[in-house]
């Protein structure tokens, strides 16, 4: 085996991660492929750091329309976002974001996510913080009735391509 070139990981097994709290493989996931743009990269060529925040909402978006909870868009403000950088992409190079529920409480939801690049190579991980918040409250709300339910015992998702 040439060992002189980094080869590429096992593919990722999103909702499925060993050692997963008892009742993950339930937590909704997805992964989606987008394509790093000329606009999602800074001047020295790769991508800006703030584009892994359009992917990973971007994939937020994707599994909310999958689960059927697209009206809850305009009602989830983010409260926490966090991400660690640990390699570039560079224009035109192919982009997976997977995102996966990791709990659920009575008003808020956690994501975990990781972007890779080409080959699998872990470019970002990180997580994301949200609530509900219902119209015209001054803070979170509870879950409509039926959404922590989705939002629990869907699994993982089918992968959404747009490369």
């Amino acid at each position: 085996m040439d060992t002189s070139r980094p080869q590429p990981a096992e593919a990722p097994t999103v909702g499925h991660a060993t050692g997963a709290p008892a009742g993950a493989r339930y937590l909704p996931s997805i992964v989606i492929e987008r394509r790093v743009e000329w606009p999602d990269t800074d001047a020295a060529g790769h991508y800006h750091h703030s584009t892994v925040v359009r992917w990973v909402e971007a994939a937020e978006a994707a599994l909310l329309r999958r689960l059927g909870l697209a009206h809850l868009f305009g009602s989830t403000p983010r409260v926490r976002f966090e991400a660690d950088y640990r390699a570039r992409l560079w224009f035109g190079e192919s982009v997976r974001t997977e995102l996966q529920v990791t709990s659920v409480g009575t008003s808020s939801l956690h994501y975990g996510f990781t972007v890779r690049g080409e080959k699998w190579a872990v470019a970002a991980v990180g997580r994301m913080v949200v609530v509900h918040s219902a119209a015209r409250a001054t803070g979170s709300t509870p879950w409509p009735d039926g959404v922590r339910d989705v939002l629990t015992q869907t699994g993982p998702q089918p992968p959404e391509s747009l490369v």
